[in-house]
């Protein structure tokens, strides 16, 4: 079903929030590393399918202000 409100290039594209999830956490991943973007998503409990290595790399929370910051081009207050 196509919203009312998408351009047609977002329906073109076939642009969907899952798809700028998967497009902003491969960017911070890619920039950042694999933690980083773990936390990012809200998978930083260790318990997401990463495996097992997943369980033994943190990332700070200035390090994921740091990807916001990266990604907005704004400050973050953290830094």
């Amino acid at each position: 079903m196509r919203p009312t409100f998408a351009s047609p290039r977002v329906v073109t594209q076939q642009v969907s929030i899952h798809w700028l999830r998967h497009t902003t956490l491969t960017w911070v991943e890619r920039n950042f590393g694999c933690a980083i973007a773990q936390a990012y998503a809200g998978h930083a409990d260790g318990n997401s399918e990463a495996g097992t290595t997943a369980r033994y790399v943190r990332a700070k929370l200035s390090e994921i202000a740091a990807a916001l910051a990266a990604l907005t081009g704004e400050p973050h207050p953290m830094q």
